[in-house]
């Protein structure tokens, strides 16, 4: 069965790493694709590797799967040191963007394959395969090739060629970059099915935040061979570690700050001409000093009329400005002030929410728990 994977006796139990990547480093050209990249990921986790092109996600994947050797650094699986292993004897499932399908082969066929190189007795692929098919919904498709198939449905099939032979991990590298957003997300959420029904271990890589969000147990944000931040999903957008963090992961507004005082996790901060204001640090751990930036997603930004009362206690008059872009998103409404010491600032403002008009004179501001200030 393709459950198997939940209760193999070599599966870690799911509070302990089933894959330990360790100080990965890798080198091209005299290029650093990766510096020293250490990573766990616990059994049955849907882990994903998030970045821009050249982060270095795609060269993680690549040597985790063995398609190119570490210039050093080790990688195990449940406990077996893989790192010098062949691709073919590691136990792992592999989807590329482009499918890589075998054009002559029908879907069955495809899926089939890796029990035609495994020499599976005939029986036990036979019911696999089947098993296979119904989960990635492909029974009624299996006997098309994939010139016979849409695009989804071709990366169906290569997800259920994946999986067939029971891997211990399931590696994904951009498998959804080719296809139109409302299909990316269609498939998005199959593939995450499949991943929970199958239990199996999952890493998948992209540059697509939303991707990212709605799939993962954990998002490893990376940049230029480095590891930024790793979290959940909520942690890494509301807490993230730095401004490139930031930036990457949602629209968000920065300033440079200076910070007054501090006392424990909170911070009294000044953006140079606006108002004082408080703030959280974004690293409990250690002395948020330094070059700093304030960080304020749009959403959590409050615009009012000037002389009115904020439109709850607790929000902190920062600035004032004008509205100078006022885009209609359906139940929302993206704005932009030009604000008299913040520059350009960006609200979201949802149905009801005033004003959002061009040219209106307003005041700003946000909450304390919501602006966290965070290394530059």
């Amino acid at each position: 069965m393709i459950t198997e994977q939940k209760r193999s006796p070599t599966a870690a139990p799911v509070d302990q790493s089933f894959i330990e990547i360790r100080d990965l480093h890798h080198e091209y050209g005299g290029i650093t694709a990766l510096d020293s990249v250490s990573l766990d990921v616990r059994a049955g986790e849907f882990v994903t590797l998030l970045g821009p092109s050249g982060s270095g996600k795609s060269s993680l994947l690549h040597i985790l799967a063995g398609l190119i050797d570490a210039t050093s650094g080790t990688i195990s699986i449940a406990g077996r040191d893989i790192t010098r292993v062949a691709p073919q004897k590691r136990e792992i499932g592999l989807v590329f963007q482009n499918y890589a399908l075998f054009p002559h082969l029908t879907a069955r066929e495809n899926i089939r394959f890796p029990h035609n190189v495994r020499k599976t007795p005939e029986s036990e692929a036979s019911d696999r395969v089947a098993e296979v098919l119904e989960l990635v919904e492909l029974t009624a498709l299996a006997d098309r090739r994939p010139d016979q198939l849409s695009g989804g449905q071709q990366q169906r099939v290569a997800v259920g060629r994946a999986i067939s032979a029971v891997p211990k991990v399931l590696l994904l590298d951009e498998p959804l970059g080719a296809l139109d957003r409302r299909l990316r997300q269609q498939l998005g959420h199959e593939i995450r099915r499949v991943q929970r029904e199958t239990g199996i271990t999952t890493l998948y890589v992209t540059h697509d935040q939303e991707e990212a969000f709605t799939m993962s147990d954990r998002v490893v944000v990376m940049n230029h061979g480095e590891i930024r931040q790793v979290g959940t999903p909520k942690d890494v957008y509301t807490r993230p570690s730095d401004s490139f963090v930031a930036n990457f992961v949602g629209e968000v507004n920065l300033w440079p700050v200076t910070v007054e005082s501090r006392a424990s996790a909170t911070t009294a901060a000044t953006i140079a001409g606006a108002a004082p204001f408080t703030t959280q640090c974004g690293d409990e751990a250690r002395a948020c000093d330094g070059n700093l930036m304030v960080a304020v997603r749009p959403e959590r930004v409050w615009v009012w009329r000037p002389g009115e009362p904020a439109p709850r206690p607790e929000i902190q008059l920062v600035d004032s400005g004008v509205i100078v872009e006022s885009t209609f998103l359906g139940n929302s409404h993206n704005v932009v002030v030009e604000s008299d010491n913040l520059g350009r600032t960006t609200a979201l403002l949802y149905d009801g929410e005033e004003p959002r008009d061009l040219g209106e004179r307003v005041a700003l501001g946000w909450e304390a728990k919501h602006a966290l200030t965070i290394p530059q």
